[in-house]
């Protein structure tokens, strides 16, 4: 089990604590096992060894040493984390019909449960740690479970990402970097403090819990406007109270249905397996560039556990200049130092170089000697793609190349692509009534991937009015084509401006009216269809979740994870917006 080896290191840590010089196999290993790779002369790979959840140090030794100290809860009572969440609860109970029927689904899919619990095992003990440390809720320790299913891989069409779901905006906003190499919103412990900092912040705005989670779901704009209605008309402005969207609506139910369920498991047929109540992993820092294939060999740890405590590595290299944060657990940690201090051979097999000037991928591979293909796939440019000057490419090392990628590429690095079209021509076109990407691609001869990254699409769906970007070759029929439909777009406006009835002015007066209608069924308490479930990208506003072009909520958003995917929407169209 995994208490008793940890128990096992500890004591074999103990009993090392004083060795220097000459590294010493783990216990039970031997130079020329798979796991104790053959000495040689040391390469400088490792900095030092932290532990994670605030449970001791691990010095950079060759061995394990763990500080007596960070070790007293040994003493005691062994509890599992559960009941440590149990006593944390703090926020008031939310009853009601939505938080019957959100318990009893997550009660009746027992599967499922297990999924979730499985993941969080990782990652529970730090959130709890840090959420006491802050004085913290501990029922917020169960949020990812309805965000992403503790999922630190999820991403949302919206681009939110990890197991709190950012959206890259409010990931800059809460300094959790995001480049060509690394995106913090995935990474454990960033991601982690971001989001209770958020949380934080959005508690102290609304002195409520329900309030301050409705908000992490559907903006915190979006929450006040709410309150600001509730107000005018005399209406209370708790949670329930409120007129949301019904993702939001169904948010805290969801939260407060996990709780339920972890309070109590055997009052509904649940049974929780044992997570012990102490760190799962340590934390480990290099300086020299390795491959996280062979991190994760290093450490004994097969390729995708590996990943799932370190997802924030968006190349299959790690860089040394930029002081990563490597989790491991406990019982790999040490084996992970011994093997990175006594491995002979290059650690890294990728660099980097940044070309001058716009060139085609095809004549960089020649350039360089490498696989076009592999260029291609390691980098993420799709065919018909060229790189704009001032990009960074990852590239295989050569005996030209072999040398770590350098400090000033780590935060700096950018890779930006063009069509590859000679002299391509920009033009603007607008989707029809039952165009999609797939249909505008085949009317101007270029691919639906070509469509989707000029536009910065993800799906093949499209708004009848919808302007598209299209790079096409001058003087092509296509290019001809676009600029007939271009024209007739134009002289159609201008007839209609001539007899006073502007298509844009009119589909403004329109959805003024509609806006009316809808606000007019609101306070009648008739109750009207929300729009569809999307989730958007707020730019100006972060946390605000209102459209820069009309200053209205921005369109709901969509769910994470896969695992969450497989949660049932309610019986209605309503769907919540997600503005982080």
């Amino acid at each position: 089990m995994r208490f008793g080896r940890f128990l096992a290191v500890v004591a074999c840590a103990t009993l090392l604590a004083a060795c220097a010089g000459t590294p010493t196999p783990p216990a039970g290993e031997m130079a020329g096992t798979p796991t104790a790779l053959e000495s040689g002369p040391k390469k400088d790979p490792l900095n030092t060894l932290n532990s994670t959840g605030r449970a001791g140090t691990l010095s950079g030794s060759s061995v394990v040493n763990v500080d007596q100290s960070s070790v007293d809860w040994l003493r005691g009572p062994s509890t599992d984390i559960w009941d440590r969440i149990r006593r944390g609860f703090a926020m008031p109970d939310l009853e009601g019909t939505l938080v019957d029927d959100r318990t009893q689904w997550y009660a009746a899919r027992p599967d499922y449960m297990e999924r979730m619990v499985s993941r969080s095992s990782r990652y529970l003990y730090h959130i709890v740690e840090e959420l006491e440390r802050r004085k913290m809720p501990t029922e917020l320790a169960l949020l990812p479970f309805v965000e992403s299913a503790f999922n630190p891989q999820a991403e949302s069409t919206a681009k939110a990402a990890g197991m709190w779901q950012f959206i890259p905006s409010t990931g800059k906003t809460y300094n959790l970097k995001q480049n060509m190499f690394r995106d913090e919103r995935r990474d454990v412990l960033a991601s982690t403090d971001a989001a209770l900092d958020y949380l934080q912040r959005l508690y102290d705005m609304f002195g409520d819990w329900q309030l301050a989670l409705a908000a992490y779901n559907w903006g915190e704009g979006a929450v006040s406007r709410a309150i600001a209605r509730n107000q005018a008309r005399g209406l209370p402005t708790d949670y329930a109270s409120l007129t949301m969207p019904t993702e939001t609506r169904y948010y805290v139910p969801k939260l407060q249905a996990v709780k339920n369920i972890i309070a109590n498991p055997a009052a509904y047929g649940v049974k929780l397996p044992e997570i012990p109540d102490h760190p799962y992993f340590v934390t480990v820092t290099t300086s020299r560039d390795i491959d996280v294939a062979l991190a994760a060999k290093l450490a004994n740890m097969p390729l995708d556990e590996f990943k799932a405590l370190n997802p924030s590595f968006n190349r299959p290299v790690i860089l040394g200049a930029a002081n990563p944060q490597i989790l491991l657990p406990f019982e790999n940690a040490e084996r992970f130092q011994y093997n990175l201090n006594t491995f002979r051979g290059g650690l890294s097999s990728w660099t980097a170089v940044t070309v001058d000037s716009r060139e085609r991928v095809e004549s960089l591979a020649a350039r360089l000697n490498v696989d076009v293909d592999t260029l291609r796939e390691i980098n993420r440019i799709p065919k018909g793609m060229r790189l704009k000057a001032g990009s960074t490419v990852m590239i295989p090392r050569t005996e030209r190349h072999d040398q770590d990628i350098s400090a000033s590429l780590v935060d700096t690095a950018m890779l930006a692509v063009e069509p590859d079209v000679p002299d391509a021509k920009r033009v603007v076109v607008r989707a029809g009534r039952k165009d999609t990407v797939a249909s505008v691609a085949h009317r101007y001869g270029v691919s639906v991937k070509q469509v989707q990254s000029w536009n910065k699409l993800s799906g093949g769906k499209l708004v009848s009015g919808q302007s598209l970007v299209l790079m096409l070759r001058p003087n092509s029929p296509a290019a001809a084509r676009a600029e007939r439909s271009e024209r007739d777009e134009d002289e159609a406006s201008a007839k209609g401006a001539a007899h006073g009835k502007s298509g844009g002015k009119a589909q403004t007066v329109a959805k003024s009216e509609k806006s009316e209608k809808v606000e007019k069924s609101s306070r009648d308490g008739k109750g009207t269809k929300a729009e569809p479930r999307k989730r958007a990208v707020v730019e100006a506003t972060p946390h605000n979740a209102t459209s820069k072009s009309s200053g209205k909520p921005a369109a709901p958003a969509k769910s994470a994870a896969r695992e969450s995917k497989s949660t049932p929407a309610p019986s209605t169209k309503a769907k919540a917006n997600h503005a982080r």
